[in-house]
Order: C-alpha cells, then sequence, then structure tokens
C-alpha cells in the first residue's frame, strides 16, 4: 500500500502515530485482528478515536510513573553508563574482563527523523562491531515491518559486547524485591525485549556480512529495576527466547495492511475532522463509527489492558452476544456455538444426556450436564431453613 493511501485513512495533514513495542507486542498478541492492524498500520490515534466514538479508554500510564521512570533511567546511564555497564557485566559477562569507562564507546545517534535515526543507529552498531570494543547506544532507533508497512521502535539501551555480540537492555521504575519483581510486570517487559531483538536481528545479519565477523543478538535481555525500595539500580537477565518466538510467530499471521485495506469503501476515513465551507468541524461520532466497523475486529477481555478501543469493541461483541467477549478459554471449549444465545439455547434444549446432538458436539453435552448440576444446587438451596424456637420454649 502507497503511503498516499495511509494518508487518506488518517486523514490529511495528519502526523502518524507511531507504534512502540508495548503495542507491537499487543498487536502480536492479537493477530487475528484486522482493526488494529489497519489502524496502527496507518499511524491512526486509536485513543483520540476512542474518545470521538464515546468509549474512552480508562487505563494509561500515570504523570508521576512516567517522571519517575525518565528519574530513574538517568540515574542509570548517568556517569558514561558506569553502573549500568556494572550491572550488565555482572549478570551477563562474569568470565570477562569489566570494561572500562574509558573504553566504552557512546555514539551520537541522533539524525532527522525515523529513517535517519535508524540508518544512524545501524552505522553505529557496525562500526562499534568492527572496532571489537564496548559500545553502548543510548535509545537507538530500530525499524521492524508489520503487515506490510514499517514501524520503529526505540529500546532503552543496546549495548555491543567486544564478541561481536549485543544485549537489549530495558529499563523499568517497579522495584525488584529481594531479587524478585512482579512476574506480569517482568512478562511484558520481555515481550518488549523481543520486539527490540526481533528488530536487531536483520541489523545484525547485515552488520555480519559488512564486517566480516560473526555478529548475534543475545536472547537474555538486561532488565534493570530499582532495588528494593531504594532509587538504586539493580538487575536481572531475562530470557526472551520463548516471547521472541511467539512475536515473531504472531507478526508473521497478521495480514497485510493493503489487503485490509482493498476491501474498504474508497470513502473510508478515520480523520476526525470534518471540513464544512472552509471550516473544519468535527467528524459525526455514527460516521466514525461505520468506518471502525467496516473493518474487522477480534475482541477478547485481554485487550482492555492493551488497546484504546477496547471498550468499544467490548461493547459492539455485547450487542452482538459474542462469546469472545467471554474470553479465549470459554471461546475453545464452546466449540461450534459462537454467540450466547447458542450456548444457553443448547444448555436448555433438553435434559436427555443421550440426546443425538448431545452426541454429536461434547459442548452441548457439557453445558447440558452444567445446566442440570446448577438446578440440582439451586434446588437444595430453595430448601427452606429450620425455623427457630420461640422465646420461651425448651
Amino acid at each position: 500500500m502507497s503511503r498516499a493511501r495511509l494518508a487518506e485513512l488518517r486523514g490529511p495533514g495528519v502526523r502518524p502515530r507511531p507504534l512502540d513495542a508495548r503495542a507491537l507486542a499487543a498487536l502480536a498478541a492479537n493477530p487475528g485482528c484486522r482493526r488494529r492492524a489497519l489502524l496502527d498500520g496507518a499511524g491512526v490515534d486509536k485513543g483520540a478515536l476512542a474518545q470521538a466514538l464515546g468509549s474512552p479508554a480508562a487505563y494509561g500510564r500515570s504523570q508521576f510513573a512516567i517522571v519517575r521512570g525518565n528519574a530513574f533511567e538517568a540515574r542509570v546511564k548517568s556517569d558514561g553508563g558506569t553502573d549500568l555497564l556494572r550491572l550488565l557485566h555482572e549478570r551477563l559477562a562474569p568470565g570477562t574482563p569489566p570494561p572500562a569507562p574509558e573504553e566504552v564507546a557512546t555514539p551520537d545517534l541522533s539524525a532527522a527523523g525515523p529513517e535517519g535515526r535508524t540508518a544512524r543507529t545501524a552505522l553505529a552498531l557496525r562500526e562499534a562491531t568492527a572496532a571489537g570494543g564496548w559500545a553502548l547506544l543510548d535509545h537507538p532507533m530500530l525499524a521492524v515491518e508489520v503487515a506490510g508497512s514499517p514501524a520503529y521502535v526505540e529500546p532503552d539501551a543496546v549495548v555491543v559486547h567486544p564478541d561481536g555480540s549485543w544485549t537489549v537492555v530495558e529499563i523499568k521504575s517497579f522495584p525488584m524485591i529481594d531479587g524478585s519483581a512482579d512476574a506480569a510486570k517482568v512478562g511484558a517487559a520481555a515481550r518488549q525485549a523481543a520486539v527490540y531483538v526481533l528488530a536487531l536481528e536483520p541489523v545484525a545479519r547485515h552488520t555480519a556480512a559488512r564486517t566480516g565477523r560473526p555478529v548475534h543478538v543475545r536472547d537474555r535481555a538486561l532488565l534493570v529495576c530499582p532495588k528494593d525500595f531504594s532509587n538504586l539500580p539493580t538487575a536481572a537477565a531475562v530470557d526472551v527466547r520463548k516471547q521472541l518466538a511467539t512475536t515473531r510467530r504472531q507478526l508473521a499471521r497478521l495480514t497485510r495492511v493493503e489487503e485490509i485495506a482493498e476491501a474498504l469503501p474508497p470513502e473510508t476515513t478515520f480523520d476526525l475532522r470534518l471540513a464544512d465551507d472552509g471550516r473544519t468541524a468535527t467528524r459525526p461520532p455514527e460516521e466514525l463509527a461505520q468506518a471502525v466497523e467496516a473493518v474487522g475486529a477480534a475482541y477478547v477481555p485481554e485487550c482492555l489492558a492493551a488497546c484504546e478501543l477496547a471498550f468499544h469493541c467490548r461493547g459492539r461483541s455485547r450487542e452482538d452476544g459474542a462469546v469472545e467477549a467471554l474470553g479465549r478459554g470459554v471461546r475453545g471449549e464452546l466449540g461450534s456455538l459462537r454467540t450466547v444465545e447458542e450456548v444457553l439455547a443448547a444448555a436448555g434444549a433438553g435434559e436427555d444426556p443421550a440426546d443425538p446432538e448431545a452426541e454429536r458436539d461434547p459442548a452441548v453435552a457439557a453445558l447440558r450436564r452444567a445446566a442440570a448440576l446448577r438446578a440440582e444446587a439451586l434446588a437444595g438451596a430453595a430448601v427452606p431453613a429450620p425455623r427457630a424456637k420461640e422465646p420461651g420454649c425448651r
């Protein structure tokens, strides 16, 4: 798909909203959602779109958490990243000589635009690898293809080892208490690190071909967090092989953006502005909803923590009675039953377990058995309790 068509979808003059690793990890977790693939590929601001539809997202990082995270990251990278490299050496390279601060290269990665920064990052990685020393790349820019369109991601840091290997560094502000952190937050950080490793792999292959040195991206990322309840950094090595394999497989399954857009009416747009007699007005929510509904979605409850349009999609899913709104596990157990009405009808269609329909569909048999057990439990609960003795009775 041409960039012009993507610009038409988000609106003329509207800057594309960049994808980050957090959004890419969420997109890879639900590759069947064509709606998110198209909106993310076109750079549409889903948060503003959800607000215009009347279903704003009720989540997001607080300003306090952002400021705290930025302050901790600055603390970790101060003095040329001395603490960061010390932690990396302790966790990932204990058998090698520790790097001296003056031996660590810190290349300048500034350039114009994401394409320029991506090219500058690739050049810096190639030069550092060819030099055969330590290098710390602060906020490099990497590109990864998502549904046929490039997405630019920015890890906190990438460290080049003297042996030609590269390590992704993730710096988070949640604490690591007694050497362990919240499992859900660590898992989210591992999924983000896997996106960065995936984006580094083609750069590593190109660097190896240009420098003649063996280059590989390590599948263990360095997670840096505050130690206990202080602002002192500590770290742990996180194995991202599982997350990397999952992300690679799921992103490969994503339908290409141009294939999704070809099925849309030519006048489809997600532009919130409506030009009317030279004045700019807000596009009616009904028109925006029609454009959004023209693209198929795959709502699951996990979307509530990962997508700005989740509340809108949940409302539509409930209106349609789709069983997907109950979760992937429930959807898998119900087999061919697609709506809540079908489930209720199957559960109450009969009580005979030998019914031919129940024999043909194990889900129907399980539903009828569950309905019978529920009726039995309710009948037992309806038994009146013994009456209390009257006062004065013995």
